[in-house]
């Protein structure tokens, strides 16, 4: 199973997406915070221009200060110079201390730049990762709203861990790239534009020759970095699949105590987690070759300016029409080392914005999930319901061409319980699933008081049915809370009226904190049939007009059974509902008995007339609730 996840997973990554496209869709959260991101592109600006300038701040070190003191002092000739001194040239035959002064501005100027470099970089970094951590959080919240808004079907289809993966590590990962990463790679980016055109300002022909290497650079860059993200593609939906292996394990950890299965989970988690790793090593080779390539193209670049530069300062040829300084190679190369510095940053960043790029195609591939179940254009309220539902012709199926339910006609009549019997796989629950719109017919319409389910909003549908199932859900919270899930705004009154109708009082009220007791996991300190009960009781406070039972009795002991059946009387009177029954007694009280085969319904009846037509129900009850029966009698 795990290799079959693997080959679909790979397959999927290798699909063509835009990753211009997904970064621009990703850009867009940032227009709320378009005011701090002014800030931080001008901090971008600012220390930008404090790195440009540098090279150029030391040239004018050399030609305007050192190497005119240098011929004062009989140790060098005069040279020409290439740059227009920021603190003044020092006219000629001035002493030695006019030359000191000068270089001390310059360095002066110097410290100023760094210090200013380093405010403009801690804000920029400051604001950048304020603006991140807020897109974090909206992100989230809109994965987390649109999970809400898709269909059982999707849930059915995905796993939990794979989905939490989506929403943990991915956005984890865009954020990282959006606080640190997008800023280098802009500010990076900035910067050698900004080198790019001094050199061609200072010399177009030395500035050609010194950045010969730079598409070179940026080839290999644009090859490592496409590598690398089909590579993270994969990181990221294998990282899913461990955090599906080890949810549904710690899930399941009584089942696989109970089968002595904790080896062949480990072993199977082993593999997941050496998938991962495989993936991951894959993206790291890419971008560990990447870093010592461009250094090394770096260096050459370095060699061919000082080895150029050099060759026509001894020379005493021009090129490009003005002379070649001291001062001019001095500062080109500084002004190749802080070209290439970027270069080789961007690429060592290009590797987490690629896995939040990955990350991002998750996230949106998610976001563009489209409900099974939506609501028509006008779509009305729902008005209170009365109870009578019908089912005309109905026909429904998870896979095409598989039918579930076939043909399914039934009328309820409001007040009626409807039992559903039939063998596993008949169609049971997916009949009652029809009635909350959890799923769609295929064909034929579900009504409730002659208004098609298809045609209300679901809100207002699904806050008049209440619902008990068989594998009853709680939640980590208080006792009350739990109850109160159904009705936010119930008193504690309304809570403890709840509970008592369903017979859980007695049990909640020996709790070690009463009421407001916090359940484990699941309701983890709780017997299978206490919460049973607590599901009743919060399906009685919701107080619905229609109900279904998913068997709501078939975890509790005999006694508790007869304490729940009184409760269930309460609760169903003047209601209809729908009851998927595995017990003779719930049976026995039903209106209206519905045998459901292959997904037609086969008979329909009360349960002594079915048991006189001696058929399909006849052979049930036989095989089924004889062992029931004999319990039954006195």
């Amino acid at each position: 199973m795990i290799d079959g996840t693997r080959r679909l997973l790979e397959q999927e990554s290798s699909k063509p997406r835009s990753s211009r496209r997904t970064l621009g869709r990703l850009l867009r959260y940032f227009r709320p915070f378009w005011r701090v991101l002014a800030g931080v592109v001008v901090m971008m600006g600012v220390s930008a221009w404090g790195q440009a300038v540098t090279p150029e701040l030391l040239g004018q070190a050399v030609d305007c200060y050192l190497t005119p003191a240098a011929a004062l002092s009989g140790q060098s000739g005069p040279s020409a110079q290439q740059f227009s001194c920021w603190f003044g040239a020092v006219p000629a035959g001035s002493p030695l201390s006019a030359y000191l002064t000068g270089l001390g501005w310059l360095v002066a100027a110097l410290a100023g730049l760094f210090v200013l470099g380093s405010i403009s970089s801690g804000l920029m970094f400051y604001w950048m990762s304020w603006a991140g951590q807020q897109i974090l959080r909206s992100l989230q919240v809109e994965v987390f709203g649109h999970l809400h808004s898709l269909s059982l079907g999707f849930y059915s289809r995905n796993e939990s861990g794979n989905l939490m993966s989506r929403l943990t590590n991915d956005v984890s990962t865009i954020q990282q790239a959006i606080s640190f990463a997008l800023v280098q790679v802009v500010s990076g980016t900035l910067l050698m534009v900004w080198i790019g055109w001094n050199m061609l300002s200072l010399n177009w022909v030395y500035a050609l020759l010194s950045l010969a290497l730079v598409p070179v650079m940026v080839a290999v860059t644009i090859w490592f970095g496409d590598q690398a993200r089909r590579a993270f593609r994969v990181t990221r939906k294998e990282i899913g699949n461990v955090n599906a292996e080890l949810e549904e394990s710690i899930s399941g950890v009584r089942e696989v105590q109970a089968f002595s299965r904790e080896e062949a989970n480990i072993e199977a988690f082993r593999a997941s987690n050496a998938a991962n790793r495989d993936a991951n090593l894959r993206a790291v080779a890419y971008t560990s070759a990447l870093t010592p390539a461009l250094e090394a193209l770096g260096y050459v670049a370095v060699a061919v300016v000082a080895g150029v530069g050099g060759f026509f300062l001894l020379q005493g040829v021009p090129l490009g029409g003005s002379p070649v300084t001291l001062g001019l190679i001095v500062a080109f190369i500084g002004y190749v080392q802080r070209f290439n510095q970027p270069i080789a940053q961007i690429a060592l960043l290009w590797a987490n914005i690629q896995s939040a790029i990955a990350g991002a195609e998750r996230i949106f591939d998610l976001l563009d999930e489209q409900p099974e179940i939506a609501e028509a254009a006008n779509a009305r309220a729902m008005p209170v319901i009365a109870g009578r539902v019908v089912f005309e012709s109905v026909w429904a199926e998870y896979t095409a061409g598989e039918p579930v339910l076939r043909q399914v006609d039934l009328v309820a009549e409001p007040g009626q319980t409807v039992a559903i019997v039939g063998p596993t796989g008949a169609g049971k629950t997916t009949l009652v699933n029809l009635l909350p719109r959890f799923y769609d017919v295929t064909a034929g319409r579900v009504t409730i008081d002659g208004v098609d389910v298809r045609t209300v909003q679901l809100a207002s549908l699904r806050r008049q049915i209440g619902m008990v199932l068989q594998d009853s859900f709680l939640f980590s919270d208080t006792v009350a809370n739990n109850i109160r899930y159904a009705r936010p705004d119930a008193s504690d009154a309304e809570v403890v009226a709840a509970a008592q109708l369903a017979r859980a009082h007695e049990f909640i009220e020996r709790l070690p904190d009463g009421y407001a007791t916090v359940l484990g996991e699941r309701g983890g300190g709780l017997s299978q049939g206490q919460r049973q009960l607590l599901s009743i009781a919060r399906a009685a406070l919701a107080n619905p007009r229609l109900l279904i039972l998913d068997e709501a009795t078939s975890s509790v002991d005999t006694r508790t059974e007869r304490q729940i059946q009184a409760a269930l009387e309460s609760l169903l009177a003047g209601r209809t509902s729908f009851v998927i029954a595995h017990r003779l007694s719930t049976i026995r009280n039903a209106d209206r008995v519905l045998v459901l085969v292959a997904g037609q319904i086969v008979e329909q009846g009360t349960h002594e007339e079915l048991l006189a037509l001696r058929g399909v129900y006849y052979d049930l009850s036989r095989s089924q609730f004889r062992h029931q029966e004999q319990l039954a009698l006195p």
